[in-house]
């Protein structure tokens, strides 16, 4: 339990990537939504929490007795995740010099216990072969993710309305997995060794993604109001066939950080062990510049 409030700390502490804040004319902002750059030197870091889910498709590999994968979707919701973290970091931090910005943003998850169930088993230059769900009697799925992205930017526009930042970097993506089991069936190997899947096990993989990303982020302000719009978006590819992310929402500003509700998308898809990687979910910050 103590573990546990620990990680929600943590977590509403420091959770970041996609982090919102100010929208000042002449002060600069989070990662996400940056205004009119300032002469000389400016630092700041966003905390916050993501109220976030987790989708993937993992094909886990198979024994070499066996040859193959089993494939299975998980789908992950806040309050399970967060009830299922062993531990987690995540932060933001950036530097600008008048038009100029330097951002890095960190992202470690480490989660286990997840109820999870495999949805096939695909032999080695063989079809697929369903599992049923009444046949996973049990599965406890435990993953790893880091992603880091380093990106540098430029503000073209900025005024009284806001402003517009052009931004390009990389963004590099781990994840590795296990899925501990107990199968109700056995199912045999095609190589006539007497290799069978079933009963109880575990199977693992991992995977790791570099890719190239340019995007556009900045903020609109409403009026006087000390409210402001903030976006953000980027895309890119590499290892990855396609990754891309959104945020957008609402924020406020206050004498001692700018405060924003956001919902956010971030999305990884690549033909590897693990194909398809999404993380979504609204998302509350605070940005305090130095």
């Amino acid at each position: 339990m103590l573990s546990r409030i620990a990680v929600a700390a943590v977590m509403a502490g420091i959770l970041t990537v996609g982090g919102t804040s100010g929208a000042r004319a002449q002060q600069p902002t989070s990662m996400w939504q940056p205004a009119a750059a300032t002469s000389g030197w400016s630092f700041e870091v966003t905390p916050y929490v993501w109220f976030a889910s987790i989708n993937t498709n993992i094909n886990f590999d198979l024994p070499p007795a066996l040859g193959g994968t089993v494939s299975a979707s998980p789908s992950i919701g806040f309050g399970e995740l967060i009830s299922h973290t062993n531990l987690a970091f995540m932060g933001t931090a950036e530097v600008r010099y008048d038009k100029f910005t330097l951002l890095t943003d960190i992202v470690w998850l480490n989660a286990g216990g997840i109820a999870s169930r495999f949805k096939s088993i695909t032999f080695t230059n063989h079809p697929a072969i369903p599992i049923t769900a009444a046949a996973n009697d049990s599965q406890g799925l435990k993953v790893n993710t880091e992603i880091w992205t380093l990106a540098g930017g430029y503000t073209v526009l900025q005024g009284p309305w806001g402003n517009v930042d052009l931004l390009a970097g990389f963004r590099l993506a781990a994840m590795s997995s296990r899925m501990n089991y107990s199968l109700g069936i056995a199912i045999a190997g095609p190589l006539g060794n007497g290799a069978t899947f079933g009963g109880i096990g575990g199977v693992s993989t991992s995977g790791s993604w570099m890719n190239g990303i340019a995007g556009v982020r900045g903020s609109i302000r409403i009026a006087d109001t000390g409210f402001f719009v903030p976006y953000y978006f980027d895309i890119g590819t590499g290892a990855s066939n396609l990754t891309w992310q959104i945020s957008s929402g609402v924020g406020y500003h206050t004498r001692l950080a700018d405060v924003s509700l956001t919902y956010r998308y971030l999305s990884f898809s690549q033909s590897s062990s693990i194909q398809d990687l999404s993380i979504k979910g609204p998302l509350l910050a605070a940005t305090f510049r130095f």
